[in-house]
């Protein structure tokens, strides 16, 4: 019987039970510059352009600047654990086509044109997103007006293909990647794929990991390793329970979320066990859908060494619920287990069209992630800085690279979630607004957004932490850079 979200919730809970101020954001739209364009009364600013719907919104008076964004994955197929239906429409900013206007319109408000795209396709549709952002620009540029700047943006996957577009297109000035896929698809996907081996090892040796025909098989395995993990918590299982914080270890899973605080030991199991519940989505339906794109597994694990994966910390803890020597007696398990090896040619397509961002940053550009994401987790952003230092040690990069975080308080109710920094892509409006004002700062004015105008930018009710470092990609085994 399929988990839906209900069930999902129930079993959570039965197991655990087990409105921000705005900041005082600068307007940096030049008043005396008003450029020129052609209204939406005389052009189709909605409709479809190559199969995918687009949406452009111009402001009363236009400062110049075309911001396009770009949305996050969505799923070809009702996806765990939300199973939500399947989106194609367009969405010029986060929010937006689902009936949130607030976000748009203060960016209209401050004389930006916004405009985003659907893609051609759903899924891992990297290709399809950059494709759309490219045909949406050479749309507004012959049929509505000549920017004087293009800032392209974007969450989660989304941020990988604005991330792939700054690196690519010639006509981006600036780029804001925000909760993004930042090592790209094979480390990503990569992990998602130790998660799953992780439970098929651990806990639930029959389920299938690989080698889905398709979507029902996929979703079958995610059922049966949802169960697993919701049923050994809710019993109270505490050597099961030292089995999944050891696949969470290995993964880098944060045990907070949006929803849990991670405030005592309830709060924090059911926290790890969303968090893997959201990783094992990707790591069987997920990837049925990537390896059918790209034409077999594009992500493999013979390399994986998991005994180097836990820290000391780590080891403490299981050993504490499994038993003395529990730690590593559950990564020899994991690391004599039957392994799934990658299809070269598949893989190789993935890496090539699928999102491998270089770091060779060609414009100003501002990443910002939530500390606790469970989805795309923060160390993405480290992956990325260190291929940034590399490209940078090579003479390659010509803009500049600032790195955001946000962090929630250290505790929040169940029923409201976190006001910001846990959750994938769990900004407030005004953060989101301050990383486009940044931008437009240090692209125009040439004002790098040192600690103190990030600060002030954020404001109070943000979460933003100049302290905050993620630590290193949890796979050491993971390639950085060639």
């Amino acid at each position: 019987m399929r988990l839906t979200p209900l069930v999902v919730s129930a079993a959570s809970v039965l197991l655990l039970a087990g409105c921000a101020s705005a900041a005082a954001i600068p307007d940096t739209r030049d008043q005396s510059a008003e450029v020129p364009f052609t209204g939406c009364d005389q052009v189709a600013c909605a409709g479809e352009i190559n199969g995918a719907a687009y949406e452009i919104v111009m402001p009363t008076l236009w400062n110049g600047t075309l911001l396009i964004y770009s949305h996050g994955y969505r799923p070809a197929e009702p996806f765990p654990p939300n199973f939500s239906p399947v989106v194609t429409t367009a969405s010029p900013v986060p929010g937006w086509d689902s009936g949130d206007k607030a976000l748009g319109q203060a960016l209209l408000d401050r004389g930006y044109a916004i405009a985003g795209s659907a893609y051609a396709t759903n899924g891992w549709a990297v290709e399809d997103g950059v494709r759309a952002a490219e045909e949406i620009h050479t749309f507004f540029t012959e049929q509505v007006g000549q920017p004087k700047r293009v800032y392209v943006w974007g969450d989660s996957l989304g941020g990988l293909i604005t991330q792939t577009l700054a690196e690519q297109a010639d006509w981006v000035d600036g780029a804001a990647p925000l909760c993004g896929v930042m090592a790209g698809l094979e480390p990503n996907i990569g992990l998602s794929l130790d998660t799953a081996y992780g439970v098929q090892q651990l806990l639930s040796p029959e389920i299938e990991i690989s080698g889905f025909e398709s979507y029902e098989d996929a979703l079958a395995s995610w059922e049966d390793a949802a169960s697993t993990l919701i049923d050994s918590a809710r019993d109270q299982d505490t050597d099961a329970i030292a089995r999944i914080l050891t696949i969470a270890a290995m993964v880098d899973a944060p045990s907070q979320t949006y929803t849990f605080d991670g405030s005592s030991i309830v709060s924090t199991v059911s926290g790890t066990i969303e968090s893997l519940l959201t990783a094992l989505a990707y790591g069987t339906v997920g990837r049925q859908e990537i390896d059918a794109r790209f034409g077999g597994s594009v992500v493999g694990n013979v390399d994986a060494v998991y005994a180097d994966r836990l820290d000391e910390a780590e080891r403490e803890s299981i050993n504490a619920l499994g038993g003395d020597g529990a730690a590593d007696r559950f990564v020899t398990i994991l690391d004599n287990g039957p392994r799934v090896e990658a299809d070269p040619a598949a893989q190789a397509a993935a890496i090539e069209r699928g999102g491998d961002p270089s770091g060779a940053v060609r414009v100003p550009t501002i990443t910002m992630h939530t500390r606790a994401d469970p989805l795309v987790i923060a160390q993405n952003q480290t992956f990325f800085k260190d291929r940034y230092q590399a490209q940078v040690d090579l003479g390659n990069v010509k803009g500049g690279l600032v790195q955001l975080y946000t962090v929630p308080p250290p505790e929040y109710s169940q029923e409201t979630g976190a006001p910001y920094g846990a959750g994938h892509c769990n900004f407030t409006l005004e953060s989101r607004i301050a990383v486009i004002e940044l931008l437009d700062n240090w692209v125009r004015y040439g004002v790098y957004p040192g600690p103190a105008a990030i600060s002030d930018a954020m404001g109070p009710e943000s979460g933003y932490s100049a302290n905050y470092l993620p630590g290193p990609w949890p796979a050491r085994e993971a390639v950085l850079t060639e």
